[in-house]
């Protein structure tokens, strides 16, 4: 089996950087990571991560707590583009556990 490196960053110069190297074979972020990078908008900044990476596999974060609000966002962050793939919680930020839409999500046809 080999091993795929992902960068788990938001910084815009960083990802530049790696995303010309070939080890790096994708980018995985979220909100919090987002923010820490100065992301004010979260939508305008996924959009900008995704100029920078079309060829490679990037990873977004859905933000809601509530069901129908996570599967909306998923359903959105997904059609931004062909190499994105949408992240949810196992569990919400009041612990419950979402398998419920991971499930339903997984199911769907892109």
């Amino acid at each position: 089996m080999k091993t795929k490196i992902f960068c788990d960053i938001a910084d815009i110069k960083t990802i530049k950087k790696f995303d010309k190297k070939k080890i790096v074979k994708g980018f995985t972020t979220n909100p919090s990571l987002m923010r820490k990078a100065g992301a004010k908008d979260y939508k305008f900044y996924s959009k900008k991560i995704l100029k920078i990476c079309k060829k490679k596999p990037v990873s977004l974060e859905v933000f809601a707590d509530q069901y129908n609000e996570m599967k909306m966002q998923a359903l959105q962050i997904n059609s931004w583009g062909k190499n994105v793939y949408v992240k949810i919680p196992v569990v919400n930020s009041k612990g419950v556990f979402t398998g419920k839409i991971i499930r339903e999500l997984n199911r769907k046809k892109n």
